[in-house]
């Protein structure tokens, strides 16, 4: 999964490159932002990814204010240059919002997805482990191995200790930087099982039960938490609309709606029922167990 900032057409590199004259807009701080940029393992601190964020605005202002102010023009609208203007600023500021949140959206992903992958790839280590295989072999076998983000985390354990770190400095580094709060137990545990010179197979098949027993919580509480989302989906989709369409139908016909009023009233009956449902499937994605 590449950090690719979203609306934009050039790499993170070339963009930090671009924005250098933006930098002086920008404050020296610490916070969520710098947290979430160096979980995305992308060579930008918050300065230089804010410097992006305001040319990106600024860029964006000028492109669609032209684009709009023209074609409102060309069709002779009235007080084309403000609606146009006024229309390139929102847009504008979406696209502005997007970027500042994409850091953490990204990170929330990558998060999940190593929580996704989390328990099979212990599982692979564990085996390996009982085969006799050495720390620094499993940990090379898991990096190539199709494991997602964990696998690209342990690239970088590896990389780390081709470099001349120690293997438990190297793992210990990669949770201090990483957002997954079950992936720094995970490697907190391995660096801590290893510095004590543990049995690493009883280490981790620990992992691995706390893990499965971590999972078990969260489908219960995803169980007791879709109980009720259930019942409103049923509500909101099926009762209400039914109800109303039957009560539309009698009161039209005593009142001689007109047949276009009508239909455009289905119309909208009909997209409310659609971007509600949509709005119930990603609801029901975004409570989904990190852990399955």
């Amino acid at each position: 999964m590449k950090f690719k900032i979203p609306l934009t057409f050039s790499d993170a590199e070339i963009l930090k490159r671009r924005s250098k004259s933006f930098i002086g807009l920008t404050r020296e701080r610490k916070g969520k932002l710098d947290e979430y940029l160096k979980n995305s393992s992308v060579n930008l601190d918050g300065r230089q990814y804010l410097s992006i964020c305001y040319r990106s605005f600024l860029f964006n202002f000028i492109t669609f204010s032209v684009i709009f102010t023209s074609i409102l023009g060309i069709f002779k609208a009235q007080n084309f240059i403000l609606y146009g203007t006024g229309a390139s600023l929102l847009i504008s500021l979406f696209i502005f919002f997007n970027h500042l949140n994409y850091p953490k959206i990204y990170s929330v992903r990558k998060s999940r997805d190593i929580e996704k992958n989390l328990i099979s790839a212990l599982q692979d280590i564990l085996v390996q482990l009982n085969s006799g295989v050495p720390i620094f072999k499993i940990l090379i076998n898991i990096s190539n191995s199709e494991y997602g983000e964990v696998s690209e985390e342990f690239k970088k354990i590896v990389k780390e200790i081709n470099s001349g770190i120690s293997q438990i400095e190297a793992i210990e580094k990669c949770g201090k930087t990483n957002t997954s709060e079950y992936f720094k137990r995970v490697l907190w545990q391995i660096s801590n099982g290893m510095r004590a010179g543990s049995d690493m197979g009883i280490v981790i098949k620990e992992g691995v039960k706390n893990l499965t027993d971590e999972q078990e919580i969260q489908i219960q509480n995803y169980g007791s938490r879709l109980n009720p989302l259930v019942m409103f989906y049923m509500l909101i989709t099926v009762i209400l609309p039914a109800l109303g369409i039957t009560f539309f139908i009698v009161i039209s016909s005593i009142m001689k709606i007109p047949s276009r009023i009508i239909q455009l009233i289905f119309f909208l009956l009909f997209g409310a029922v659609v971007f509600i449902q949509i709005m119930f499937l990603g609801l029901i994605r975004s409570r989904r167990p990190s852990l399955l």
